[in-house]
């Protein structure tokens, strides 16, 4: 029996990244994963969506190029190509992670892992068997797309994301159930495609967790490039049939039918707890996740858990981030625990959606008498000049010491700017701080700053 220091099962975000850190810390260390190394996000989520995502900027910026005074009167789309860069990226990736785990001189034992022990794991590859032992073993299984009775998903007709960035061809009509980050980010993918989206959400908004005023922009300018959102809408059951499916839906008190070729059914994650022999040795669950404590430890001391086993947020840095602190206890080392007000947000579609803290609603909610500042990119001299001025940054501060709560952006670079105010954020920065740190000109990022002016009401350029 191999024995090992720390064992991760898992190689996603959150298992290599554990691993390797564990590694720098000059522990003997394990990773046991049954796919290739990356997880869901670097083969079939994060990654390979972004790329898929980027190729429909481009399509975007084609098919309006007469906007930048730049003629292309006959293009042609190769759909294959586009799926092909996809899956080029994400290999290209997965064969980076192989590299450093070799670099840092990690075991990587490819097979199914189950715990028979709170110190041993059984790892199964085709018919071969082998046992590792570790003095602590962190968690990392990932999660999968959630389904419900009548939703199940057949891989044909009713898929799920990962069957939605692998299509043959572009389908002419797609019913997409969920308006999360996944939903919208393909609805906005294939309507730039050329299919017809019908999106559907059950409650009052689309990205229904983000600030109200984000909900209202991104569903004004999905609208306008023709797709069609149905709020308030609850799926009963989704019917395959041969060349087509049909979406039976509750909306208003009154029964529809919506028929296309595909439904993609995108109504969140749930965590890959079941099999690897939790309850044989005593990790405490609830809800479907894992319970931990600030560290990432379980309820047996010596195992800990990180990522989309651990419930929401179900996002790829928040597993990096706890399997950095979940390696870094576990080698006796001092670490701080991850800070879950502070966790960004952003969703890739066009304009994107970005944003971190708490929303207005929220804010009230708490207690908080709240300073609002807001500043839109039709007045930004950059956004104007790039062609991509929709969205805007909004700011929730608290107005007795004008503490930063929460920050809300909609536009065409939010998943790079919200990074800025995380910072703010992470060190509890008031208005001023931003209103009179100098921004670069001409820049997106200077909204930032115009924002926080605006909540002092010393707004300039709106």
């Amino acid at each position: 029996m191999a024995k090992f220091d720390i064992a991760v099962l898992g190689g996603g975000p959150g298992g290599y990244v554990a691993a390797i850190r564990a590694a720098q810390l000059g522990k003997k260390v394990a990773i046991i994963d049954k796919d290739r190394l990356g997880g869901i996000c670097l083969n079939w989520g994060c990654i390979p969506t972004k790329a898929l995502l980027k190729n429909a900027e481009v399509f975007h910026y084609i098919k309006n190029a007469d906007k930048y005074g730049i003629n292309i009167p006959k293009y042609t789309i190769d759909f294959g190509a586009t799926i092909s860069r996809s899956r080029a990226v994400a290999d290209q990736l997965s064969k980076g992670i192989a590299f450093l785990m070799k670099k840092n001189n990690i075991t990587h034992i490819e097979g199914n892992g189950i715990l028979t022990s709170a110190t041993s794991i059984e790892i199964t590859k085709g018919k071969k068997k082998e046992t590792v032992s570790a003095e602590k073993i962190i968690l990392a299984t990932g999660g999968r797309p959630r389904s419900f009775p009548g939703m199940e998903l057949d891989g044909n007709r009713i898929i799920s994301s990962k069957e939605a960035m692998t299509l043959k061809k572009i389908p002419k009509k797609m019913i997409i159930i969920g308006s999360g980050a996944i939903g919208v980010e393909f609805a906005y993918f294939y309507n730039e495609y050329g299919t017809e989206i019908h999106l559907i959400e059950m409650l009052p908004r689309i990205v229904p967790i983000e600030d109200e005023a984000v909900s209202k922009e991104l569903a004004r300018n999905f609208k306008k490039s023709g797709i069609k959102i149905y709020t308030n809408a609850e799926v009963s059951k989704i019917d395959a049939l041969k060349t087509k499916v049909k979406v039976h839906l509750k909306r208003k008190g009154k029964k529809e039918t919506i028929e296309g070729d595909i439904a993609l059914v995108a109504i969140g994650v749930t965590g890959n707890i079941e099999g690897i022999g939790l309850e044989d040795i005593g990790v405490a669950t609830d809800k479907g996740a894992i319970i931990i404590n600030e560290f990432s430890q379980t309820s047996v001391p010596n195992i800990y858990a990180i990522g989309d086993v651990t419930g929401p947020p179900w996002l790829a840095h928040v597993a990096s981030a706890q399997g950095h602190v979940a390696a870094e206890h576990a080698a006796g080392h001092d670490t701080t625990p991850v800070d879950y007000t502070n966790i960004p947000g952003c969703t890739y579609c066009q304009p994107q959606v970005a944003s971190i803290g708490l929303t207005e609603s929220a804010a009230k909610e708490k207690g908080h008498d709240v300073k609002i500042g807001k500043f839109d990119f039709k007045a930004s001299g950059k956004a104007m000049a790039s062609g991509d001025a929709a969205g805007f940054v909004k700011l929730v501060f608290d107005s007795k010491y004008g503490e930063l709560l929460g920050a809300h952006i909609i536009g065409s670079e939010a998943t790079e700017m919200i990074a800025e105010l995380g910072m703010a954020k992470a060190l509890e920065s008031t208005w001023h701080e931003l209103a009179t740190t100098v921004h670069a000109h001409p820049t997106l990022s200077e909204a930032v700053m115009e924002a926080a002016l605006d909540a002092m009401d010393q707004g300039v350029h709106q």
